[in-house]
């Protein structure tokens, strides 16, 4: 569907968790925090019904996120169940690797199209500092078994702060052989984000430049959203450039956000939006829920505001409890 901006809104992210097996330093305090009770999070028949509603409105591609999804158990039973809705063409997943080597063939025999493996370095200790957790090797296996999967698109996310600076060079390295896409996304000053410890599109630009030489533009991959592609001479994959706070593309967005406890989040930046879960306990038909989402979609924000002051309505969780 099309929001009063004329936008075309088809993409839906789900945050299944708001739990984690990593305590990056930009997303969680490292003595963790308060997880959601069981009891509030969306079942998986509740998220169906979710992406139901979605498909009608013209929702046609899926991302399931956490905290880290790989935690829920049985998450190839979901992926199932969302490929199986008529309208949907694309289900995928964004993980941080450690769990995915053990549990990729059960998610792509369900259908998953393609998995995005958030990694912001490849040295161990630096890994270990950034993530609180010695598990670099077990995100790289993950990462191996996404490379070995045939017909899977792989993408490599990384967030590019002061702890990681040295690492642009090495991870957009793994796109020179590989046909396989790393993708530096700008810090988001969301919860611990607003740290203001991240690197800005020039200055990632500058080391890419410094270690291969003039950039090349190239034709994005399957899936990619309102990002900027490149590759360099040489190189078999792409690297690409998400820069929202520097190189704001509001009027390209086509995503909206489901957080696991059922809220339908029209904008990272806000806290606006409406709660899903109460049509979902009370059984209201599928009606009432599609035009309750075609409303709170259709009233989506213009554009963020990252780069000014805060606001009154501003979002005050922390990435895993909004959804990565």
């Amino acid at each position: 569907m099309r929001d009063r901006l004329g936008r075309n809104i088809d993409y839906l992210r789900i945050s299944v968790t708001d739990r984690c097996n990593l305590r990056c330093v930009y997303c969680m305090p490292e003595e963790g925090v308060a997880w959601m009770p069981h009891r509030d999070i969306l079942t998986y028949e509740q998220v169906t019904q979710v992406v139901e509603a979605a498909a009608l409105l013209g929702v046609r591609h899926v991302r399931l996120t956490g905290g880290e999804p790989l935690v829920r158990p049985q998450l190839e039973h979901l992926v199932e169940q969302l490929k199986g809705v008529e309208g949907i063409e694309t289900v995928t997943l964004t993980t941080n690797g450690v769990l995915l080597a053990q549990q990729l063939p059960k998610l792509r025999q369900a259908g998953l199209d393609g998995v995005n493996i958030s990694l912001d370095t490849l040295d161990p200790q630096q890994f270990a500092a950034i993530t609180r957790r010695d598990m670099l090797s077990q995100a790289l296996e993950g990462l191996e078994a996404a490379r070995n999967t045939p017909g899977l698109t792989v993408k490599v996310n990384c967030v590019p702060t002061q702890y990681n600076r040295d690492q642009i060079a090495p991870l957009a390295g793994l796109a020179q052989h590989q046909d396989l896409s790393v993708r530096f996304i700008e810090m988001m000053p969301i919860g611990l984000g607003r740290e203001g410890n991240g690197l800005t599109h020039a200055q990632v630009m500058e080391q890419l430049e410094q270690a291969y030489g003039r950039p090349i533009p190239c034709e994005a991959p399957r899936g990619a959203g309102p990002s900027e592609y490149l590759t360099f001479s040489g190189f078999v994959g792409r690297i690409g450039l998400i820069s929202a706070v520097s190189h704001q593309f509001c009027h390209l967005c086509n995503r909206v956000r489901l957080t696991a406890s059922g809220f339908l989040k029209t904008c990272l930046q806000y806290d606006t939006g409406i709660s899903i879960k109460p049509y979902l306990e009370k059984g209201c038909p599928g009606e009432v829920l599609y035009k309750a989402m075609e409303q709170a979609i259709y009233e989506k924000p213009v554009s963020h505001h990252f780069s000014t002051v805060a606001q009154a309505g501003d979002e005050a969780s922390n990435m895993n409890q909004i959804g990565g």
